[in-house]
């Protein structure tokens, strides 16, 4: 499994970029970039270099971390999974490139496709010095003019990018990113109610156009979750000296919430169930809140399983675990 922490060669670019840079000024810079997305406005505010490298430090390590945690649980559910091509839409600074280009030694073609300018010229500037990136093709446009035109690709990804978008417009984009799928789909969004709400969407409407699951859900149906609970994970990075600076942080570590879905053209086999929340553990029994092909349940491991219950003490928010002996709530079994 690929590290959610920066790669070497990545930080090493990013700090040759910090020397001169204004730690107040380009947290200041952050701040403002920040906000705009938040309030829906996109990358509109990125417009220098200054701003472009800001924004990576204030978003890249979170960002890379989401997206390799996403890649990390699809790894688990198809360890087969070799694609050769990745088409990275509304690709920024190249976050989600270095990701999959750590997490899937199988890719040998990147092709990246975004808007912003400023964003382009330092992901450019980022990968000049890596030895798998330096001839990526990054395309500067329009996210669906760009993908009618684009090859398709073993696997496309887009990480938070829907959300700055209408809701006419994400059905449009979805349709348009799965055209250009030639086997797998990976969508990241922020871990909120409203990023869940876009992945939900967008998988409801790839599954009815022949799409199927292949994480983080262990089925193809509809969503079990009741508002206001919503499916969510979260992954934990550390912060560099800079990281924090920029982010007005003290705390060594940063932990991302974020909601992704991977669509397949392929059927899944049986496909395993998904911890939702970091379990309970108490002296008698662990308590654990299970997506499962038959729908969401708690499941309890008594302490007297032994076995079953030293599984569950390792369990982690979103793992892929075998819940098919576990006692759920209302079963008398005893193990």
């Amino acid at each position: 499994m690929a590290s959610p922490d920066l790669p070497a060669d990545l930080r090493a670019a990013l700090n040759a970029r910090l020397e001169g840079l204004s730690r107040s000024d380009a947290a200041g810079r952050a701040a403002v970039i920040s906000q705009t997305y938040r309030a829906g406005g996109g990358s509109s505010t990125i417009r220098t270099e200054t701003d472009a490298l800001a924004y990576a430090l204030a978003r890249m390590p979170a960002t890379y971390a989401a997206v390799v945690a996403s890649l990390n649980a699809l790894a688990e559910i198809r360890p087969d999974f070799a694609p050769a091509s990745l088409l990275d839409v509304g690709a920024g600074p190249g976050t989600a490139t270095w990701a999959a280009s750590e997490a899937l030694s199988s890719l040998q073609r990147f092709t990246l496709l975004d808007a912003n300018g400023a964003l382009r010229t330092l992901a450019q500037g980022l990968f000049r010095d890596s030895t798998r990136l330096h001839d990526t093709a990054y395309e500067l446009g329009q996210a669906r003019t760009l993908l009618a035109q684009a090859e398709p690709a073993d696997l496309v990804v887009a990480s938070y990018m829907i959300g700055e978008l209408g809701g006419a417009e994400q059905a449009a984009l979805a349709d348009a990113l799965w055209s250009r799928t030639r086997d797998t789909l990976l969508v990241v969004e922020p871990g909120t109610p409203a990023g869940y709400a876009r992945i939900i969407a967008l998988r409801a409407r790839l599954i009815a156009a022949g799409a199927h699951v292949a994480a983080p859900c262990p089925h193809d149906g509809a969503c079990p979750l009741i508002a206001p609970d919503w499916c969510h994970f979260s992954q934990r990075l550390q912060r560099s000296r800079a990281h924090k600076q920029v982010k007005g942080a003290e705390l060594p570590f940063e932990d991302e919430r974020f909601a992704y879905v991977a669509l397949s053209r392929a059927p899944m086999m049986a496909r395993p169930s998904r911890v939702l929340a970091q379990p309970d553990v108490g002296k008698v029994e662990i308590s654990a809140k299970l997506c499962t092909p038959e729908g969401v349940v708690v499941a309890r491991v008594p302490r007297r399983a032994k076995a079953d219950y030293a599984a569950a003490r390792r369990w982690r928010w979103g793992d892929a675990v075998d819940s098919s002996s576990l006692r759920r709530p209302g079963e008398s079994r005893d193990p």
